[in-house]
């Protein structure tokens, strides 16, 4: 494959900021595609080595755009994940006043981490959403709208200033990207580890989402998303993305594994990867009866019974 990653653009996105944080972008081609969509089908069509698009901001949660594609379509996989602090500037073309301000564009996911600060300062102005922040600037720079919300960065790029800087309705928000490819095997576990999944129900029963749970719980696993979605066949149905503390090649996120395939209707398996939060040296310890060496032992025991070596 081509020694590329695609990326959800166009130039001066913060997808585009987050991504040049990984030092292997500087022996890559970074392409950027107009959608998450087309960025992950180029990766499908092996026509980039991997994409690297947003999944979850703090303020909203998942990002319901990526989290779609990756629960349909062939399967793909998540290696890396990077968190970028995330703050606004409200970019116009040079010599735009606040008060000449009547229509204002952005990506969706940007509109509730603004939404404060519009209604105080720009109560009347009308809210167009764009492909990405990046390409609401470059409308403003054609002149369709007034001013859009981009990181500060992209002023340069589209001939644009900014009007205001740090905008932001949250303090410490943050955005999370990962970076995805063609399913192989996980890199080796870290001790700070995440596993995504997604679950289907295999039937519509009081308690299903609690028995999806209580894998998780019974063996000390922690969740840091859960995400429904609809799965299009009709109201009331829906998968779940969910985001789990552990690395698959640990025993209890392993077992934890094993039990959701032989209860779901379809387990998809979207990767053990680094967290870029914590360090191994940050985690709590695990609750008693859920450490590595603990399931180990239990399986050993298990093993002996059966060797009638209790």
């Amino acid at each position: 494959m081509p020694a590329s990653y695609a990326y959800l653009g166009p130039e001066g996105t913060f997808t585009e900021a987050a991504l040049r944080t990984l030092p292997e972008t500087a022996t890559r081609e970074l392409i950027p595609y107009v959608s998450v969509q087309s960025a992950l089908d180029a990766v499908r069509a092996g026509e980039a080595e991997a994409a690297f698009v947003p999944i979850e901001n703090s303020v909203e949660g998942g990002i319901t755009t990526t989290l779609d594609e990756l629960v349909a379509g062939e399967p793909l996989m998540i290696y890396r994940e990077v968190l970028l602090s995330i703050a606004f500037a409200l970019l116009v073309r040079p010599g735009t006043t606040l008060s000449e301000i009547k229509t204002v564009s952005a990506h969706p996911a940007a509109q509730p981490q603004v939404r404060n600060w519009l209604k105080r300062n720009l109560p009347d102005a009308h809210w167009e959403s764009a492909a990405s922040n990046a390409d609401a600037a470059r409308l403003v720079q054609e002149g369709q709208y007034d001013a859009a919300f981009a990181g500060e960065f992209a002023a340069a790029r589209y001939g644009l200033e900014a009007l205001e800087t740090g905008i932001h309705d949250a303090e410490n928000a943050q955005t999370r990207f990962v970076l995805v490819g063609r399913p192989a095997r996980p890199a080796a576990p870290t001790g700070a580890d995440k596993t995504s999944v997604v679950l289907w129900q295999r039937d519509d029963h009081p308690g299903a989402l609690r028995d999806l749970l209580g894998e998780f719980a019974s063996r000390g696993i922690n969740l840091m998303l859960l995400q429904s979605r609809p799965t299009g066949a009709g109201i009331g149905n829906y998968c779940f993305c969910i985001d789990a503390e552990g690395h698959i090649s640990d025993r209890r996120v392993a077992e934890a594994l094993t039990g959701l395939k032989r209860i779901c209707l379809q387990v998809r398996f979207l990767g053990s990867y680094p967290r870029a939060d914590v360090t191994a040296a940050d985690l709590r310890a695990p609750l008693p009866g859920t450490s590595e060496d603990e399931f180990m032992a239990a399986a050993d025991w298990v093993a002996r019974c059966q060797d009638g070596r209790f």
